[in-house]
């Protein structure tokens, strides 16, 4: 073999091994990003001992996947206790109360801390009213203790439109209120009803919680918003602080200061790394852009919010 047929050899097998180690690099990366993906890491870390701490932010809603993370939680041994970290200003009644309800389960096991951030009014209240006790931020946002019911009216635009709506119903409160007439005396009671009763609920719970009488909680049950620092003369938060003022509180309760705090968030609903946007260019371009369910990989797991019935929201009043 003439020494241009070995060199010729030589880059071949060069060229060979170069491609080889490409190939090996690009599939450990496919390895880490689908054992990043699949939370392998994070089902590892929770079979050790630690502290589970869960963030309930943004509106409230009946959250089933948040309602199951819980029970897991309770039902883990690993976890010796559990922080809610609350930055939220409220949303429906009932979204906060099966939330507070599943938190207090776990505290039946375990001692849970409520962190207050930056706002925790109305249903988010009623959510840090399940914990142990309540750290809050001095200037943190809390308080709106109350119950509200909305409902647009849109008859003034429909009749400028020259559009009507007749109905015929079964019983004249079917349907009340409705936004395409002003309510009746009737129905205007059967919605102050309904929300009075939800109210005392609400009231109750907080004179409960918080080892207040009733007159006391109805007190501070008028919507108003509390600081922290008010809030903690009023009773309604049990401490100041932050991370520290946790740890001191569980150490308290036999909670090892040395466990980590491990954060049990939403499962992964997307690709990593903006896969998910990249795979639905992909799929476009092969053509399959009219199905339905193929835009979804765009944005999977986004946020559409529909508050319907009773609400406890803290708001600002536009009027």
């Amino acid at each position: 073999m003439d020494e241009l047929a070995i060199a010729d050899r030589r880059s071949l097998r060069r060229k060979l091994s170069f491609w080889r180690w490409i190939v090996a690099g690009l599939l450990a990366v496919v390895a880490l990003v689908t054992l990043s993906w699949s939370g392998w890491a994070d089902s590892a870390g929770r079979a050790r001992d630690h502290v589970a701490r869960v963030t309930i932010s943004g509106l409230i809603q009946d959250d089933r996947e948040l309602l199951e993370r819980l029970q897991r939680i309770e039902k883990n041994d690993s976890v010796k206790a559990l922080v809610v970290t609350i930055s939220s200003p409220g949303g429906t009644t009932y979204g906060g109360e099966v939330i507070y309800k599943a938190i207090r389960k776990v505290a039946a096991k375990k001692p849970v801390v409520s962190d207050i951030r930056t706002l925790a009014a109305s249903a988010g209240y009623m959510i840090a009213l399940a914990g142990d006790t309540i750290v809050a931020g001095e200037s943190s946002i809390t308080g709106s203790i109350g119950v509200i019911f909305q409902y647009p009216q849109v008859k003034e635009l429909m009749d400028k439109l020259g559009v009507s709506l007749e109905s015929i119903k079964s019983k004249p409160l079917k349907a009340e209120p409705s936004p395409f007439h002003p309510p009746s005396d009737e129905a205007k009671a059967m919605i102050q009803a309904m929300i009075d009763d939800s109210y005392g609920w609400f009231v109750d719970l907080v004179a409960d919680r918080r080892k207040l009488s009733r007159d006391e909680a109805l007190l501070l049950a008028d919507g108003r918003i509390f600081t922290g620092r008010q809030a903690l003369g009023l009773k309604l938060v049990d401490k100041l602080g932050g991370d520290d003022e946790i740890r001191a509180f569980l150490a308290d309760k036999k909670v090892s200061k040395d466990l980590a705090v491990v954060d049990w968030e939403e499962p992964r609903q997307t690709l990593p790394f903006g896969l998910g946007s990249a795979v639905s260019e992909w799929v476009k371009m092969l053509g399959y852009d009219a199905f339905p369910a193929m835009k979804g990989l765009e944005k999977i797991g986004g946020d559409k919010l529909f508050l319907d019935g009773l609400v406890s929201v803290w708001q600002v009043d536009a009027q």
